[in-house]
């Protein structure tokens, strides 16, 4: 390992084109002595040595270094030096590079975002593996990150615990909870070589409809959000990872999804305080590491109606100076639309570092957005005191969380991922999740035979062979998110006989097609539980069902949890952690509400 550390060093010091000399410890760049051999050494000044390492890294690298360290790319492979081919020619299309290790050497970039599409991400020891073999490479430390929310975002599937989710959490009201599920998170992202997470999600989801937010979120109430956002930041940061909260300045409250639009919020700026800055505020104060920019307009905000991303009046006014975060501000996503419907790939990296941001998250074009920049320096549009700004904070990020001096992990400790204590936490944090909306008496219910049948392959079988655990005689049929009349009739037919019904739905909106399910289940003589493994807004659409349930995730924690509260084994204790309308607008079911078992 040490050798390892010093040889990086030793490849960035050379890339520098001045002089090095090592006084007392510290780097210090001196001007060429060719240039200065007719100046007296008794005149000539000496040098001190330097106590910041952050300067003296800074200091030792070239203007495209720096640059370098602004970008954070995903690459293709499931190892470092990939000899896939396919792997080999994505890298080459979107990075210059045949793998990830010869494109950290080349561009040196600030880190790697993992996902499970272009790595594999198939086991914590393949990982561990990943990840130190593209440290080995790096010059400058890199941060290694991912987008591992838990729930409906997740990166690395199991071995690795799978914790539900934020709205589950926050359905839990347990701040312990959430603080302990974020540090067993973080030991295990960094004992596979991960120093860097993109969550919590600190957005207050108050709009139903959201299409890219809803369980994402811990509810609708901005104290709640506030407070489960702080307790994650303690939890990440005890865990050993850098965090990030998102996405400012909120994206909880717009119907279109920034992946695929640019959506716009219509909060007043008084309804910017109120609601959307106070988790912002919290996980700042906790000590977030990051926050991240979201692909938006908010006119109140800024009447130009830049997005939030390319927003200076938001970044640089808001999050800089009102809220006095001094850490680093990262974009989202740079090849999502939101931010590229009114500007050139070559222009968003630009504008983004004119609007305040620091690390530039996932150009569509590496060596074009690279370029960007530096021409944007030799042109004078930025300077390069604006980019030793954001490279310092980044830098900074790296020494003060252990990165430079601790890289790369022990690949033995991988084996340690998903515990049996880690498993044991997230299934008690999914059986205390679980909130019971409506019951007219049919749960708890002791055994039988039980159709299950639904939205999700895998959530059908698996909260089938789930309630098989718990004494039922449990059949899946899946009819999918839109099922037709063929999939409603052979539901039906299957439910000929049944004691029961369990009918599994995930983002049913007016007039869905799973709405059409229930009903016709609902006209057969077994009764019908509905089990919301998304939102719980579901409810508002499905009409007068036995029971409702929302779980809010469908990771198998949750299912089982599903299970053992449709047997009785664990009693329902969730309280809902947002408002759920009816179909005309009321309050169907308010925050806080969940009913109990006799």
């Amino acid at each position: 390992m040490r050798s390892a550390k010093l040889s990086r060093k030793a490849v960035l010091l050379s890339s520098v084109t001045a002089a090095v000399a090592v006084v007392g410890g510290g780097v210090v760049i001196a001007e060429a002595t060719a240039d200065r051999e007719d100046e007296p050494e008794e005149d000539r000044p000496v040098a001190e040595p330097s106590t910041d390492p952050v300067e003296d890294l800074l200091a030792s690298m070239s203007l495209e270094d720096k640059v370098g360290q602004l970008f954070m790319v995903y690459v293709h492979g499931e190892t470092a030096d990939t000899g896939d081919p396919d792997a080999v020619a994505s890298n080459r299309e979107r990075l210059g590079a045949d793998d990830g290790a010869a494109f950290v050497a080349a561009y040196r970039p600030g880190g790697v975002i993992y996902f499970d599409w272009a790595n594999g991400l198939t086991s914590p020891e393949q990982v561990a593996a990943l990840s130190n073999g593209l440290q080995a490479a790096s010059a400058v430390p890199l941060l290694i990150a991912t987008d591992q929310e838990y729930g409906s975002v997740v990166r690395i599937g199991e071995p690795a615990t799978q914790f539900p989710g934020a709205m589950p959490l926050g359905a839990t009201r347990d701040l312990d909870a959430a603080e302990r599920a974020a540090a067993i998170a973080g030991a295990e992202l960094r004992a596979m070589g991960l120093n860097h997470n993109f969550a919590p999600d600190a957005d207050v989801n108050v709009d139903p409809a959201n299409p890219v937010i809803g369980v994402r979120s811990f509810g609708s109430d901005p104290e709640l959000v506030a407070d489960f956002a702080a307790a994650q930041v303690r939890g990440y940061r005890a865990g050993g990872v850098a965090v990030s909260a998102k996405h400012f300045p909120g994206h909880g409250d717009t119907g279109t999804d920034s992946h695929v639009g640019l959506p716009v919020i219509t909060h007043t700026a008084e309804e910017w305080e109120r609601i959307d800055a106070p988790p912002f505020t919290a996980a700042i104060a906790a000590g977030a590491d990051m926050v991240m920019s979201a692909h938006l307009q908010f006119p109140a905000l800024d009447d130009s109606l830049a997005p939030a991303t390319l927003s200076h009046p938001i970044l640089t006014g808001l999050l800089r100076e009102r809220l006095g975060f001094t850490g680093v501000v990262v974009t989202d996503a740079l090849d999502m639309q939101g931010v590229r419907t009114e500007y050139g790939d070559d222009r968003v990296p630009v504008l983004a570092l004119l609007a305040g941001a620091d690390l530039l998250l996932m150009p569509p074009d590496l060596p074009l957005a690279h370029e960007a920049v530096l021409n944007a320096v030799a042109s004078g549009e930025l300077t390069e005191d604006r980019i030793d700004e954001s490279v310092r904070r980044i830098l900074g990020l790296k020494h003060s969380r252990g990165i430079v001096d601790d890289p790369e992990t022990d690949e033995g400790a991988a084996g340690a991922v998903g515990s049996d204590e880690h498993l044991a936490a997230a299934e008690d944090i999914a059986d205390r999740s679980v909130t019971l909306l409506a019951n007219d008496g049919t749960l708890p219910r002791a055994g039988g035979s039980v159709l299950v049948t639904g939205w999700g392959e895998n959530t059908t079988q698996r909260l089938a062979a789930a309630l098989g655990a718990n004494g039922f005689d449990a059949e899946a049929l899946v009819t999918g998110d839109e099922p037709g009349a063929d999939a409603i009739a052979a539901a039906t037919a299957a439910a000929a006989g049944r004691d029961l019904v369990v009918v599994a739905t995930r983002d049913v909106r007016a007039g869905s097609p799973q709405a059409d399910l229930v009903a016709a289940l609902l006209a057969g003589p077994a009764p019908v539980v509905a089990a919301a493994v998304g939102t719980p807004y579901d409810a508002a659409h499905l009409g007068e069902v036995n029971a409702s349930l929302a779980a809010y995730s469908y990771t198998a924690p949750s299912l089982a949890a599903l299970a053992k509260v449709i047997a009785g084994a664990v009693a329902p204790s969730g309280a809902l952690p947002v408002d759920v309308p009816g179909a005309s607008g009321e309050v169907l079911y308010p925050f806080g509400h969940g009913l109990g078992y006799p």
